[in-house]
């Protein structure tokens, strides 16, 4: 039997919990799970890819499920899962603003490989307000982000908040 090879892809700046649900749930669908960190030209990174590497690295550790793989890749996201050897893209969805984007996304994903397909995972209802976006930009105003990541996570992005306020 073919091994069944699933691809996360995502800027994960920082990684939040609700990325842990859909690893933690993708893993169990999968033999072989990739997380594919990569950067996103219209956003601005408060980490560099190599820390977003090491700190999905490290919160991915020990899941149970397939055996799980962090990779960075700067392509078109297709060209990437067929160089993976994905047979299916994991998305994660919060609410229906979300959907719109990746159903679109999807389409067209589906229309340069119709073989790779595309699979919705919906946000624990608990986690469906969490965007990373939003927890830097609690951080940055001195907000309380240990609810939305792990508390490796909430000490990374506090040192670099930190690290910002010494520069400016």
């Amino acid at each position: 039997m073919q091994e069944r090879i699933g691809l996360y892809p995502g800027t994960f700046d920082p990684v939040t919990l609700g990325h842990m649900d859909i690893f933690r749930r993708a893993a169990r669908l999968v033999d072989r799970l990739v997380i594919g960190v990569t950067t996103n030209p219209s956003k601005t990174p408060m980490f560099s890819i190599e820390e977003r590497l090491a700190m999905v690295r490290r919160e991915a550790e020990g899941l149970d499920g397939a055996a799980i793989e962090v990779v960075a890749f700067d392509s078109l996201l297709i060209h990437f899962a067929r160089a993976q050897g994905a047979s299916v893209i994991v998305r994660g969805l919060r609410a229906v603003a979300d959907f719109e984007y990746e159903y679109q996304m999807a389409g067209m994903n589906q229309q340069l490989d119709p073989g790779i397909e595309t699979l919705f995972l919906m946000a624990d209802v608990a986690l469906q307000p969490i965007a990373s976006r939003l927890v830097k930009e609690i951080a940055l105003y001195g907000g309380d982000i240990r609810r939305f990541v792990s508390p490796a996570i909430a000490g990374d992005v506090a040192r670099r908040v930190g690290e910002r306020a010494v520069q400016q």
